[in-house]
């Protein structure tokens, strides 16, 4: 059996990326030439005269490969037709969504001004942009009681996005709106669900002094059937069953283009560390969040099983709003560098990758076989990165250090769910953060996609608040492709796509919107809009069964840290700017607001 202390005091080896293999996808047949042009033309060919000969040893990976000789005429008439440059451009297309509004459907399930939001919603899609991002709340669609679920208007708001030509990015909601950065509307859990609250609070996350979050439901209620008989994870998963059950019509469609399980609160696979609702503000290193019944007896069986049944939960990581070195557990030679403190951060780390695993292979199991990617959103937590303590992203569950990545981790996880990893803050520099906070927005993206891309899996990302100027579109732009692009076919690195937060009457401002519509040309690499994801992304195919769960041993492989891939320094993608760039803008504002 593995137990915590064998995972603390094991000498982990680490592979890289190159040399740990995940899925490899061979072409054994030679094609007709009829074959290789369709598939030229989709973007699949990727291997030709391979043969037979794929062998694997234990350890390590000894791949035997013969060649085939080909048997297809090498005639100029045959010969298939060379990509054009625009063919060749296209690989460097990133798809660009916006994310609707928190209210476009109410929190009496209701979706109002269908006519406004039509408006709205053909402005994008004449702009070139892919599609919309929207949550589906939970404490809508089942408030009236378990497994009563109404889904009436997401009915009508996917058909309204279908009818406008966009795709959808649909987000599992099961977590709270309002209280937080952002949030303009209330919408909270379920009621019935908040009732059982009452008379067990332990359902909810808490802190040390004993303070509520009913944002999500604890990680301590994953496996107690408290809901009527029902887990937390069925609760989840039957959710998940009925939109698939009442939306297969937009899933077999291609309307919808991702899933997105929400793991925590905001929808972000983390404790909710950071509440503002319970007086949290901007550097604060928050506060761990596992003090309830439930995750209090998780954490006293695995230290009596580690052999210290003494060890307790940390009392001295300080509260919400104090600095690292302000606490024993984070400051100079605090806690988190003992056994004790390392053994903790350890369990509650792991607790969180469990629990998104757990869940997202419930709904690999609920979408297996419909042509849709999941996703799991990580929260991009920059405030004190450049500390030696990493204290806010440890509260939040990231116990990333120095000599530790926090992140591979968790992209390790989600590559047997084949699933997308969704980072926020893409529009960050560190410049623009104050210095006392220790931020490092472009270092922790960085080294974030770097992790996903040495895992083999696709990285996606969102800006984590509402940016209209240039230096924050070509922020995201060098993110989304951190070599720049390659004219001659897919770059060496490239997001799969990038969720802009979010569509308001702000963005559609004349002067704003005009400057939006450069960034997503930009990130379409000057190309027009394609309406295929299969020219410019892997192919879009039916889900395929999660892969074996992975020992917990070589998840931790992944916390040897490793260079980040280099970023360049600038996009060669720039939307411009400039005092002459501003003039244009608001000469197209005044002239627009003129013939209004």
């Amino acid at each position: 059996m593995v137990t915590m202390a064998s995972i603390m005091n094991s000498k982990i080896p680490c592979f890289g990326g190159s040399s740990r293999v995940h899925q490899a996808e061979f072409l054994w047949a030679m094609p007709s030439v009829n074959q290789v042009e369709n598939a030229r033309r989709a973007k699949q060919v990727r291997r030709v005269g391979l043969g037979h000969g794929l062998s694997f040893s234990s350890g390590s990976v000894d791949m035997s490969i013969q060649a085939v000789a080909p048997e297809i005429s090498t005639t100029a008439a045959e010969a298939p037709t060379p990509l054009s440059e625009n063919e060749k451009m296209l690989a460097n297309y990133v798809p660009v969504y916006v994310m609707l509004p928190l209210e476009v459907v109410t929190v009496d399930n209701v979706l109002e001004n269908k006519d406004g939001l039509e408006k709205q919603l053909k402005e994008l899609r004449a702009a070139g942009v892919d599609g919309v991002m929207g949550d589906v709340w939970w404490g809508i669609v089942e408030s009236k009681g378990p497994k009563q679920y109404d889904w009436n208007a997401y009915r009508s708001l996917f058909e309204l996005v279908q009818l406008c030509g966009l795709k959808i990015q649909a987000i599992m909601s099961f977590h709270q709106c309002g209280g937080n950065v952002g949030d303009a509307v209330n919408i909270h859990l379920p009621q019935w669900v908040l009732d059982i609250g009452e008379s067990d609070p332990d359902i909810f996350y808490t802190n040390r002094t004993g303070n509520r979050n009913k944002e999500y439901l604890t990680i301590g209620a994953d496996n107690q059937p408290l809901f009527g008989g029902r887990t937390a994870v069925e609760i989840y998963s039957d959710y998940m069953q009925s939109f698939r059950d009442n939306m297969s019509d937009f899933l077999d469609a291609g309307l919808v283009i991702d899933i997105e399980v929400g793991l925590g609160p905001a929808g972000e696979l983390r404790y909710p560390s950071y509440p503002s609702s319970q007086g949290w503000v901007f550097p604060g290193i928050g506060e761990f969040q596992c003090y309830d019944k439930y995750l209090k007896a998780e954490f006293l069986e695995a230290a009596t099983s580690a052999g210290h049944p003494e060890w307790e939960l940390p009392d001295n990581a300080g509260e919400y709003n104090d600095t690292p070195e302000s606490t024993e557990f984070f400051g100079s030679n605090g806690t988190y560098l003992t056994e004790k403190g390392k053994f903790f951060l350890t369990w509650y780390s792991n607790k969180l990758l469990g629990h998104g695993d757990q869940i997202l292979e419930e709904a690999n199991k609920i979408f297996l076989g419909y042509k849709v990617k999941l996703a799991a959103k990580v929260s991009g937590i920059h405030w004190w990165y450049k500390s030696d303590s990493h204290a806010a992203e440890l509260t939040a569950g990231y116990y990333n250090l120095q000599d530790r990545d926090g992140y591979r981790p968790i992209a390790r996880m989600l590559s047997r769910h084949y699933a997308i990893l969704n980072f926020t803050c893409l529009e960050m520099r560190d410049s623009e953060q104050s210095a006392s906070a220790k931020s490092g927005p472009q270092e922790l993206v960085q080294q974030v996609l770097s992790g996903g891309w040495r895992e083999n899996i696709e990285v996606a990302g969102e800006n984590a608040l509402a940016r209209y100027d240039r230096s924050g579109y070509n922020q995201i732009l060098l993110n989304a492709r951190p070599n720049g692009v390659n004219k001659d076919g897919p770059p060496k690195l490239k997001m799969s796509g990038v969720t802009y937060l979010r569509l308001s009457d702000d963005l559609l401002e004349a002067k704003n919107f005009s400057i939006f519509k450069t960034f997503v040309k930009k990130m379409h690499a000057d190309q027009d809009y394609c309406p295929d994801p299969n020219k410019y992304n892997s192919p879009i195919v039916p889900l395929e069964k999660s892969k074996p769960k992975i020992p917990i041993e070589d998840i931790l492989e992944a916390t040897k840290p490793m260079v980040p891939f280099p970023f360049n320094k600038e996009t060669d993608m720039s939307v411009g700017g400039g005092g002459l760039s501003d003039l244009l803008g608001s000469l197209i504002n005044r002239i627009t607001s003129i013939f209004k």
